[in-house]
């Protein structure tokens, strides 16, 4: 009989900074895909959003969410709450493509933007990883604190 053992201490740690490196990664590709890359850059990204029907806080909300995922997630700044922000951003993204092209990502659909969905859930429910700079508050511990200076 084999045995089988999970990562512990620093090597669950260690798991947890790569997965936090490569959201941070996928943040500033697609941010500079959006400025360097794209025929008529930001402006063309946001005036498509706005053509679709989007109202105009929803670019403003994935343009902040994929900011904040590029600049707080590879230094590891209060990453649970960063990956928690951006995880409705993926909702709307594999809503906009499965309605447009499907599920599959050959052809474009739904089904990256709901593996990311994925993994910004475990990267919120992991934690912040290895190396983190400014460690996410634990969701009780900060509504506990929340409660107890009462309403402003």
């Amino acid at each position: 009989m084999s045995r089988t053992s999970t990562p512990t201490g620093a090597g669950a740690d260690r798991a947890v900074l790569v997965l936090r490196l490569l959201l941070g990664a996928l943040f500033v590709a697609h941010l500079y895909w959006k400025l360097a890359i794209l025929s008529g850059g930001l402006n063309a990204w946001w005036g498509n959003l706005l053509a679709n029907g989007y109202p105009v806080f929803v670019p403003a909300y994935v343009l902040s969410a994929e900011l904040f995922g590029a600049l707080l997630l590879i230094p590891g700044i209060l990453t649970r709450y960063v990956a928690l922000y951006a995880m409705p951003m993926m909702i709307g993204a594999a809503q906009y493509w499965l309605a447009r092209k499907g599920f599959f990502f050959t052809e474009g659909g739904a089904e990256l933007p709901l593996v990311w969905l994925v993994l910004l859930g475990i990267q919120v429910m992991a934690g912040d990883g290895a190396g983190a700079l400014v460690r996410s508050p634990r969701p009780r511990r900060l509504l506990d604190s929340i409660l107890r200076r009462g309403p402003a």
